[in-house]
């Protein structure tokens, strides 16, 4: 999640150094992100904060680099700041697992497709970086069900339904966009269906190796359509 929408933005918006300079900044950004949910979920303890500071150090660093050789990028901070203060506020209340903070932080990644598509050589269609966005989206917000439909809610049978139908809804949307994303999206809600009940106690190892296999279909996906 974190790789895929940068690498899409770059391939839409044609390669460009400044791109390994944000996938750089986004990686160690990320890495601050997640010292500082553990700092704030310890209650601020003193050992945690040894990370928050290193990282943030060379986040900051590599953000101003970033913005020297890209200004524009500053109107994305109005979209990435509200994400980032309640993700931080979902760390703060330990809910760091929540519905509410998955889906911020999905979005948050998202983004990086437009964000990534604007720092490159060409001039792609808005519509073509929105599509794609829209659909990395949609899929990693499925992602969000169907893991807590095999680990932390998984004998929970309202998940593993709103995982289904969630899958159905956006395979009949992709289908509307192109009848490859429907294939993909008709073969992800079956997944969801099948997964959970077929294998309810798959480990997380497998869990995580279908994750990868499902992305990188998706991604494929994307770059043929769009």
């Amino acid at each position: 999640m974190l790789v895929v929408p940068p690498v899409v933005g770059g391939v839409l918006g044609g390669w460009s150094w400044r791109h390994v300079l944000l996938l750089v900044a986004w990686l160690v950004g990320y890495l601050a992100y997640h010292a500082a949910g553990l700092w704030l979920r310890s209650g601020r303890r003193p050992r945690y904060r040894g990370p928050v500071v290193t990282y943030g150090a060379v986040g900051l660093v590599l953000l101003a680099a970033l913005l020297a050789v890209a200004p524009r990028l500053l109107v994305w901070a109005p979209a990435f700041l509200p994400l980032l203060v309640v993700s931080l506020v979902a760390s703060v209340r330990r809910a760091d697992r929540s519905w509410w903070n998955d889906t911020v932080t999905v979005l948050a990644a998202a983004l990086l497709t437009p964000v990534a598509a604007g720092l490159g050589t060409g001039d792609p269609a808005p519509r073509t970086v929105w599509t794609a966005t829209a659909v990395l989206a949609a899929y990693f917000l499925g992602t969000v069900p169907y893991v807590k439909s095999l680990i932390r809610e998984r004998d929970d049978p309202r998940v593993r339904r709103a995982s289904v139908a969630y899958h159905l809804v956006v395979a009949a949307v992709g289908a509307v966009v192109h009848p490859l994303l429907g294939c993909v999206g008709a073969l992800l809600a079956l997944r969801a269906r099948l997964v959970p009940h077929r294998w309810p106690q798959v480990r997380p190892a497998v869990i995580g190796a279908g994750e990868v296999v499902a992305t990188l279909v998706v991604t494929a996906a994307v770059l043929l359509v769009v």
